[in-house]
Order: C-alpha cells, then structure tokens, then sequence
C-alpha cells in the first residue's frame, strides 16, 4: 500500500472536510428543490439569468414586472388564474431560493477549488475529478433550466423524463463528491472478500429507486392511489401497462408508475435486509457495522415516510423527507461499499 507523506495526508483530510460541506449544501438543496415541487413553485420564474438572477426583487415594481410576466404563460392562465400577489410571492421565492442554493454551492465548490489548485494541495489523481464535479455541477444548472422550460408551454407541467433527469443528476454529483470524500479519510482495513461488489450493486440499486421516485413525482402517481398494502381494492390493480406499447407505460401511465415503485421498494428492502444479515454474520470492521446498523435504521424510516406520503395524500413535508430520506440511504450504502471495496 502507497504512503503518503504527511502534508498531502493533511491536504486530503481538509480537501474531504470541503467537499463533505459541499455534499451537506447539496442534500439540503435536493430538500428544497423537492419542496419547490411540491409546493408548485417551479415555474413561478419564467426566465433564466444566471449572473443577474441573483438579485431578488426589492420594490413593489419589481414584483409587478414579475407577476406581469408569469401571468403571461400557461400556468397562471389554466391553473393558477386569479392568483393573488401576496400568493405569487410564495412560490417565487421558493424557486428563487433554490436558484440561489445552485449558485452558492457552485462559489462553495469554485473558489476552494481554485485556492486548492493554486497552493497546489491537490494531488494529480485527485485533480481529474474535482474538474469533473465541477463540469457536472455546470451540467446540472443548465438541466434544470432545460428542466423549467418544458413547463413554460401550452401544457403547464415540466417533463417527468427532465425531472428525473435532474434528480439523478444532482443524486449523481452528491455520491460522487462523496464517495470522494470517504477515499480521502477512509483508511484501508481488513475487510472479509466477497462483500464489496454486492454492496456497490445495491448503492446502484438504491440510485434506481431513487430515479423511480423521481417519475413518481414528475407524473404525480403519488396521487393516484392513497392506499397501504393494496392500491384501491386490490394488490395488483387494473391498467397495469395498458398503453401501446406496454413499455411506455412504464414511464407515462400513473398507475403503472407507482405499482412499480411500490414494488421496487419492497425487492429493495428485501436485498437490504438479506444482504445485512449475511454481512453482520462476516468478520466486518465496526465502521461497516455501523454503517449496516445506519442503513437498516434508515430504511425502516424510508419506508415508514413513503406509505405515510401516500396515505395521507402527499403532504409537502413528509413527501419532502421520503426524498431526502433515499439519499440518506443511499449516502449509508455508500459508505458501506466503499468501506468494503477499500479493503487493505
């Protein structure tokens, strides 16, 4: 095994402190964006400046030129018609609010960055991937305006296939940084073989889950059955992939969508659970056994959110940790995996 020298050892720590700050900025901007959709604010700013956008309204003008140009798109003309101002002014800034977090961990993540390069702590094999961060974090402002845009049309709702692809993409840049992060501070142990690769299946499996949830918020098929074990009057209902072709049901019919998710959340937890028992049985290290521990405490709360969003109608802040309560999940199999992978 490689050592390194004592100043790059401390280098690497503080580089992982950075982008474990800039890893928390971005689970809490993945809470606000899931609040911005649920609270129908997203395509309350029907414009995208990314240098000036910054700047909120700060007179009543403002705030009349605002509403003045929201009012001339199809949200406000078939849904949100005689909207009030005092109304406007809500979900305006909850969009604003997030457009603003997307800028902040963007100087969050720039600006260390060019200070780290510049007093050269970065070391050659770390430098490739903080230049890729920060290339995704630029694709990702861009996807969440191509995101809006779908919306901004005689339709009034954005494109579930963008949605979901800017949830993954934001779920990707967070379990990259990471995943980063823990090879920084991780130390390499003895770990029994055999684990790694199962462990690193089921963080794919949990970003899959994650992406489902996402076609689950971008339809509202969270809407269309209330009901816990069964959807209506059965576990299996009717219309399952009723569409032509059957596969696209799969993306665009409601009710397929959730019985899916519903599914998947039930192989999900089965995996977990198993994969738990048979690592617990193993000579793990006690950081991977309390990261197992985590993840079972986590998915009993993951699960105990996502009936209660669907029993009682998708309140905005139970929906709003059901998705933030997946990454944390996830952000516990990571840990794992790469506790397991990091093997001495």
């Amino acid at each position: 095994m490689t050592q390194l020298n004592p100043t790059q050892a401390i280098n690497d720590k503080l580089i992982a402190r950075w982008l474990l700050t800039c890893a928390v900025v971005i689970f809490v901007m993945i809470l606000l964006g899931g609040v911005t959709r649920l609270t129908d604010s997203g395509l309350s700013m029907v414009e995208w400046r990314p240098l000036m956008g910054i700047i909120p309204p700060l007179s009543q003008a403002d705030w009349q030129d605002l509403f003045l140009k929201y009012q001339q798109f199809p949200e406000y003309q078939k849904i949100n018609l005689g909207m009030t101002m005092s109304e406007f002014k809500v979900i305006f800034m909850y969009e604003y609010l997030h457009r603003v977090l997307g800028r902040l961990i963007g100087l969050l993540f720039f600006i260390p960055f060019v200070y780290f390069y510049f007093s050269r702590r970065i070391s050659p094999q770390l430098f490739p991937k903080l230049l890729l961060m920060l290339v995704l974090g630029g694709c990702q402002g861009l996807m969440g305006w191509y995101m809006v845009k779908s919306g901004l049309v005689d339709v009034p709702h954005v494109s579930q296939y963008r949605l979901t692809a800017h949830l993954g993409l934001a779920i990707v840049i967070y379990g990259f940084i990471t995943w980063t992060a823990f090879g920084l501070i991780n130390k390499p142990c003895d770990q029994p073989s055999g684990l790694g690769k199962p462990a690193c299946i089921l963080s794919a499996l949990v970003f899959l889950m994650i992406l489902s949830g996402g076609l689950v918020a971008g339809t509202k098929a969270g809407y269309a059955y209330s009901t816990w074990p069964l959807m209506g009057d059965s576990f299996v209902p009717a219309g399952l992939y009723s569409m032509s072709p059957a596969w696209l049901s799969a993306f665009e019919n409601i009710t397929t969508i959730q019985f899916n998710h519903r599914i998947f959340a039930y192989i999900m937890a089965l995996l977990l659970i198993s994969f738990s028992v048979f690592a617990l049985r193993k000579n793990i290290s006690s950081n991977v056994r309390i990261g197992i521990y985590s993840m079972l405490f986590l998915l009993v709360v993951q699960i105990t959110l996502g009936i209660s969003t669907l029993i009682f109608h998708v309140p905005v802040a139970v929906a709003a940790a059901h998705q933030v309560g997946a990454v944390a999940l996830l952000t516990a199999t990571l840990f794992i995996s790469h506790s397991l992978v990091n093997r001495s």
